[in-house]
């Protein structure tokens, strides 16, 4: 994932906030109602975590049924490497979200932010296995319709991610400290690290979306 710097970051923030949000389907509204319906409206970290535990979903469920997919195409051989290359790059955007996650649950421990149980680590497992199941679905039925879910929930995370940031300017001067920093990457603030998840995000949005526009004109 490429790596901004400050000035580019603060720049795609205000793009973002600017930008017009994607239209919500029903499957994307009901998965937003019912987080916020738990978790409350507010931004808060400990929520960004949750999402981050939902955002890996659709890329394992993708993986999943191209792997499925490689089994039954071996013998062609061109169609099995270009499924290859699909479980690559989602097992790479996985792994994008995985480091968010960790990153997350650093900040929340050192700032010593205490969290219930059953809302923090149980439910969120619980909508992740139904969102997998409904993203491995679509997938099954119209890899279109699953791009497209993932593309809401991963523009409605920017917006999320970004507004967080301008609602707390304390962000900027409190310096990133991360033990992942090798993998993420090195932010002069706790705003840019923010920002370059909601930048993540995006990016994983477009890609999405790109997919969807293959898939009209194959």
């Amino acid at each position: 994932m490429e790596r901004l710097t400050a000035e580019q970051l603060r720049k795609e923030q205000e793009n973002t906030l600017s930008a017009q949000k994607l239209h919500y389907g029903f499957l994307a509204k009901i998965l937003f109602v019912v987080m916020d319906l738990i978790y409350g409206k507010g931004r808060s970290l400990s929520k960004f975590k949750v999402l981050e535990v939902i955002a890996r979903v659709p890329y394992q469920a993708w993986e999943h049924v191209a792997y499925i997919a490689i089994t039954h195409t071996y013998k062609k051989a061109d169609f099995a490497r270009r499924i290859f290359d699909r479980v690559q790059e989602s097992r790479i955007q996985q792994d994008n979200e995985q480091w968010h996650l960790l990153i997350l649950e650093e900040w929340v421990h050192r700032l010593q932010i205490r969290e219930n149980f059953l809302l923090y680590r149980i439910i969120p497992q619980i909508i992740a296995f139904f969102y997998y199941h409904v993203c491995w679905f679509l997938y099954v039925i119209r890899p279109s319709m699953s791009y497209a879910l993932n593309a809401q929930f991963e523009d409605h995370a920017e917006h999320e991610y970004m507004r967080y940031v301008q609602e707390h300017p304390e962000l900027e001067s409190e310096p990133f400290e991360s033990a992942f920093k090798s993998d993420f990457g090195d932010f002069k603030s706790m705003a840019d690290a923010v920002r370059q998840i909601g930048y993540d995000e995006r990016v994983h949005k477009e890609e999405s979306l790109s997919r969807i526009r293959d898939a009209r004109f194959s």
